[in-house]
């Protein structure tokens, strides 16, 4: 850390901490800290020529940055070279220093170098013609996918098509990611073998779980009687020269770049089995909503950068306030794995304890994300939320148009229950009986959709990949790799080949499961 950077963490460690109603004081401070990020596009299916707009607005009123805080993270972020940082991400540097790679997942939305979008654009070209050609039926009668990955060639699909096909889904798609065989067995029961694909995601096409699993899946289609089994698979990968040495053909391997980093890849030939469920012309709406986010996030400076102005927040609660987890909870059913996608996005990119350049970090970096679903989470966790002994920021995510055609009064209500959650973790309660007094104060922010549409969940994720990369740009971290999960893999793999001993707990574990 520059000296620089160094005493504006000393000076907001210093600054007052006032309390947020205190900070309402001030008549402005909503439309000061609430933003609105939207998109548009033209009515194919009404007046001609009509034009719609959509969007999400961002509320962070009622957190603890004020005037002063923000002042001082935009020094911050002026100290850390973030504009620098940014340009050289979107400029197809060498931001990954580590593995010496640029990170071009904003490419995949059409925003970067032009030979970066240009590549990006025709590899989407040859995923389309295969998922327009499986659509067609030319390559037989397929109603189901099974989806095979792991991490983020798992969690980013998983996420999508629970959001975007609760309605209706060309093909069924069943993704898969544990090594575990009750999950393998759950999709295969769901499916017919004889209108069945599967899709294998894997970077390297080496992982042993996403490679064990697709092998046993292809052992299930030869079982029942299918021809070709084979013939039924389409690899996704950026080592396509390991996919035809498994045995894939060359016409069923979507490529990605190595620039895409697995949790940064469901934009890429990883959104496959996206596409192939909610149809071309829809996955395309999801990249223009994430490409709307790009542009606003490439454009816009200091505080008025929603995605960096939500960092400020993250950072003040984790390095200020000392907070150690950041709740996420959608009002929203169709959401429900959205906490599960930003647990991977948020650690696996900031939970590190050095710099890019190899340097301790000075002072904590991701808090623990972790969240659920309202109303269920209010009779599950909130009391902790409330009269716990943890300050947590909180963060709300919901949608004005209800995802249902039941009684207004479901979505109402749902509604309400969300807006009341914030506003009663902000004003609390006194009361002279311990167990009933709410002590207020209790920041949390609101993201608010107009719907809940492809569109929408590409700008919501997009948003999150850019906070994340805003954080690690202001702690000096590199959020694209994630050799954190590669020592706990050597090991299994230690064990299972054998020869090699481990600590006396481990042994006796090995043995009492005849693993010795």
């Amino acid at each position: 850390m520059s000296d620089a950077a160094a005493a504006i963490w000393t000076e907001l460690k210093a600054m007052p901490q006032r309390s947020l109603l205190e900070l309402f004081d001030d008549g402005e401070r909503v439309s000061k800290l609430s933003d609105r990020i939207e998109w548009s596009g033209e009515d194919t299916l009404g007046e001609e020529g009509a034009q719609w707009t959509a969007g999400i607005q961002f509320d962070w009123s009622k957190t603890h940055l004020d005037d002063a805080l923000l002042s001082e993270f935009e020094k911050l972020a002026e100290a850390m070279d973030f504009s620098g940082k940014r340009a050289a991400m979107f400029g197809g540097e060498e931001i990954n220093n580590t593995e010496g790679r640029a990170a071009t997942h904003t490419a995949q939305r059409g925003v970067g170098t032009d030979a970066a979008v240009e590549e990006a654009m025709a590899l989407h070209a040859r995923m389309k013609m295969l998922v327009q050609a499986i659509h067609d039926g030319a390559l037989g009668d397929i109603k189901h996918l099974i989806h095979v990955g792991i991490g983020g060639s798992a969690l980013g699909p998983a996420l999508a098509i629970d959001a975007l096909t609760r309605d209706f889904a060309k093909v069924d798609v069943h993704v898969v990611s544990n090594i575990d065989g009750t999950a393998l067995e759950q999709a295969f029961a769901a499916c017919d073998p004889q209108t069945t694909m599967i899709a294998v995601a894997s970077k390297t096409f080496t992982t042993i779980e996403t490679m064990t699993n697709a092998t046993s899946a292809l052992k299930w289609l030869e079982d029942n009687g299918v021809d070709d089994p084979s013939g039924r698979v389409v690899a996704l990968t950026a080592s396509p020269d390991k996919a035809v040495e498994w045995g894939v053909d060359e016409t069923r391997i979507l490529p990605f770049e190595e620039t895409v980093g697995g949790r940064y890849s469901l934009w890429s030939s990883i959104g496959f089995p996206v596409a192939l469920a909610i149809g071309w012309d829809e996955f395309e709406e999801f990249l223009a909503g994430a490409q709307a986010v790009d542009l606003h996030f490439q454009n816009a400076d200091g505080r008025a950068n929603l995605p960096l102005r939500a960092a400020f927040a993250d950072l003040y609660y984790a390095r200020v306030r000392g907070c150690q987890t950041r709740a996420v909870f959608a009002y929203d059913e169709r959401l429900d794995l959205l906490p599960d996608y930003l647990q991977q996005l948020e650690m696996e990119s900031n939970g590190k304890s050095v710099t890019a350049g190899g340097d301790p970090v000075e002072g904590p970096t991701a808090p623990i994300t972790w969240g659920g679903v309202g109303t269920d989470a209010q009779h599950a966790v909130f009391q902790l939320l409330h009269q716990g002994t943890h300050l947590i920021p909180v963060d709300f995510i919901a949608s004005i148009a209800p995802g249902d055609d039941l009684d207004p009064a479901h979505h109402r209500i749902l509604l309400t229950n969300c807006f009341a959650q914030g506003a009663a973790l902000m004003a609390g309660k006194e009361s002279e009986d311990g167990a009933r007094n709410f002590e207020g104060n209790r920041p949390s922010a609101t993201m608010l959709c107009d719907d809940l549409d492809a569109a929408t969940l590409g700008a919501l994720i997009a948003f999150h990949e850019h906070r994340t990369f805003a954080s690690a740009m202001l702690m000096g971290i590199n959020p694209f790799d994630q050799f954190g999960v590669e020592l706990g893999k050597q090991m299994a793999n230690a064990i299972e080949g054998g020869g090699q001993s481990f600590d006396a707990s481990t042994e006796a574990l090995l043995g009492q499961a005849g693993l010795s």
